[in-house]
């Protein structure tokens, strides 16, 4: 008997569920739910019946948008599923799920166009290591042999596919599997367990060279394994079960299993696989690093109810966790359980306590975040996982259609923050916008769709305005006189300035060349005071920059004259003088770094001209292979839905940093429609 997995791990698992979009995540749930009676029956995704499709917005798009948490109990032992979004879009509701979790199930399937976002996903698993399982699926759909398929996904694995069952077919058509550690045929019967049966006299063969190509990439972690290859001795069952318990452990190999969850095919053996081989909450506790001899909780999830307010979906990674217990977060402030539940999709039932391994959501935590880490040791413990959300592509200004909704627009945004850390919102001071930002088009179309349904606030759109600035080409020299008599003391400034341009990227400078007390010192900083305030907006329209202007004479009146007076003398003569400087429209220009597959990288160098942009170099991603950086300027007005062309080129993987490089004239219909734009708004 092998002995280096040391046997079944035991106690509650969490399981996480992941794979490019429209694998079948959801589908392999309901088919796990259904088997171990969970649920009364498996639903099809196209029902929107699903316990992963219990918001109104997934249904409505026929997708996951947020990960959600279905426990359930199969042989007397506790497993939590979590199913993750497959969009990039949303793929960072996975992150703080995954570093809690014990395994992921990697749903796949035999589709070329998905290898990129199967690549992704897997080196997120690789960067947390995360062991992991895949779980062919559509195997019935399948045209190409399972082989062949593996030899075209490994290229997205950094470790080897372990093929650990193969087809049965009949008259080309999938009727069962065959596992290969077990040497054992089960033919599918939809929605109901496979019977047992003979390996078929036509595939023993097929079974016999794929049984000792999995035994040989076993034997690359087991001297022993080998020698038994060399001298061609039968390795017992029990053995290699314990090496593909071991490795899967490791993170040395991921296991394949197939099948087809829509049918729920493949399905138990799957169950049996996690059941088995995963490894258990005390090995995920020493991949975090979580201290011993305390209760640690690490927060996968911040969700909102309807009624039940605000709960945090938790991992208790070791330790006791009762109700009304009193938790430290690593800030060192205090936080109290308010209830304990266990989750199915929307439903949650209430427990009285939780214990290491269990998947729970706990009650009102108010000052609580999603990858937050709780535990019981006075003044809390160092966070187990940081969360760096990738920077956002996408943006919308918004605001409510009746200024009534704006109090209760900012706190349903807050609320919506907390359940989703990657969304980004800032208020622009020059243009009183408030801006948030996210990953994709989609993605912020759900935070509109939640705000105007969940929260029944009507919300108005548009997309952020573009910082323009203006400058000048030229020098002039103007004097700017303010006289007013009303009675009384009158208002008297006289100055005279030369305005100059500054090299691109100056910014602004005041110097004054006074002699004589023309200018009184006391209002030479007034005349300053007056520019700059000009300079908020320009002949143009926009904010001034590199402009230099300098106070070279000027006048006073002992009674009348004012700080006030010479603020309004500057601004006449910035007005009158700045149009003979012949003034200029700016714009942002950025530098682009986009992520791609190569086979789409002619598709975005062909692009980025269409755009205004510059290609700077193009270039094969570090570690990554099959996929290369592209480099390039890009104005900022084009980058706006720069995201959903790269999306549409690349099967939906590809993804742009965006950083300010410099500022750029306009001229021409771009800079009119920009200053037309501008005065409507204004």
């Amino acid at each position: 008997m092998g002995t280096r997995a040391g046997g079944r791990r035991t106690g509650p698992k969490c399981i996480a569920i992941v794979g490019p979009f429209a694998s079948g995540k959801t589908t392999l749930l309901e088919a796990i739910l259904a088997r171990t009676g969970a649920i009364p029956r498996q639903s099809p995704v196209s029902s929107g019946n699903t316990v992963s499709d219990h918001s109104p917005e997934a249904r409505a798009h026929a997708m996951s948008v947020e990960a959600t948490f279905a426990t359930t109990d199969f042989m007397g032992e506790q497993i939590t599923f979590v199913d993750c979004p497959g969009s990039i879009e949303f793929a960072f509701e996975a992150e703080p799920v995954l570093a809690a979790c014990d395994l992921a199930v990697v749903v796949a399937e035999a589709d070329e166009k998905k290898i990129p976002a199967l690549q992704l996903i897997m080196r997120k698993l690789d960067d947390l290591a995360i062991p992991r399982i895949l779980f062919l699926n559509k195997i019935d759909k399948a045209i190409a042999g399972v082989r062949e398929t593996l030899k075209m996904l490994q290229p997205a694995s950094s470790v080897p596919l372990l093929l650990r069952q193969i087809p049965v077919r009949k008259d080309g058509i999938v009727i069962g599997s065959i596992d290969l550690a077990l040497e054992r045929a089960y033919i599918y019967r939809e929605y109901a367990e496979s019977q047992v049966a003979e390996i078929p006299n036509d595939d023993k063969a097929r079974e016999l060279e794929a049984r000792f190509s999995m035994l040989e990439t076993l034997a690359d972690h087991d001297d022993h394994l080998m020698e038994q290859l060399l001298e061609e001795i039968e390795p017992p069952k029990d053995a290699i079960f314990d090496d593909l318990s071991a490795d899967l452990r490791a993170g040395a190999v991921t296991p394949v299993l197939i099948g087809s969850a829509e049918k729920g095919n493949g399905v138990l053996r799957l169950l049996k696989a996690i059941r088995h081989d995963a490894p258990d909450v005390e090995a995920t506790r020493k991949r975090l690093g979580a201290p011993e001899g305390q209760t640690v909780v690490q927060v996968m999830k911040t969700i909102h109810t309807a009624h039940g307010g605000k709960l945090s979906v938790s991992r208790v990674l070791s330790g006791q966790l009762a109700d009304a217990a009193e938790l430290f977060l690593s800030n060192g402030d205090t936080t109290k359980v308010s209830g304990i539940y266990r989750m199915l999709g929307k439903d949650q039932i209430k427990q009285t306590s939780a214990k290491a391994g269990d998947t729970v959501a706990l009650g009102k935590l108010d000052n609580v975040k999603t990858g937050q880490t709780l535990s019981s040791a006075k003044g809390g413990i160092r966070p187990l996982v940081t969360l760096e959300p990738p920077q956002p592509v996408f943006a919308f200004a918004l605001r409510p259609k009746e200024r009534k909704d704006e109090v209760k627009m900012s706190a349903a945004i807050q609320r919506l923050a907390e359940e989703d850390p990657s969304l980004s919102l800032r208020h622009n001071q020059d243009s009183a916008e408030t801006v948030l930002s996210g990953h994709g088009e989609m993605h912020l179309r759900v935070v509109r769709e939640r705000l105007e349904g969940k929260n029944q606030i009507p919300i108005e759109g548009h997309a952020p305005v573009v910082p323009y600035r203006e400058t000048i080409r030229k020098s002039a020299q103007q004097r700017g006189r303010h006289k007013k008599q009303s009675g009384g003391h009158g208002q008297f400034g006289d100055v005279v300035i030369e305005i100059k341009p500054l090299p691109r990227g100056s910014g602004f400078q005041f110097t004054d060349t006074i002699t004589g007390g023309v200018v009184p010192k006391t209002y030479i900083q007034s005349v300053e005071t007056g520019i700059r305030d000009y300079l908020k907006t320009g002949p143009l329209g926009f904010p001034v920059v590199d402009v230099a202007v300098n106070l070279s004479d000027g006048s006073y009146h002992a009674v009348d004259s004012s700080d006030m007076a010479f603020q309004m003398a500057a601004k006449l003569a910035m007005k009158e003088g700045m149009a003979a400087c012949s003034p200029v429209l700016l714009e942002p220009v950025m530098k682009v770094e986009i992520v791609t597959p190569s086979d789409a990288t002619s598709k975005i160098i062909a692009l980025i001209p269409q755009r205004r942009g510059q290609i700077l170099g193009y270039d094969a991603r570090p570690d990554w292979p099959g996929w290369d950086v592209v480099e390039a300027t890009m104005p900022q007005a084009e980058i706006g839905d720069l995201i959903i062309e790269l999306r549409s080129a690349t099967a939906g993987v590809a993804s742009y940093k965006a950083t300010f490089d410099h500022m750029a004239e306009l001229t021409g219909r771009l800079a009119d429609e920009a200053m037309n734009a501008n005065g409507k708004a204004a």
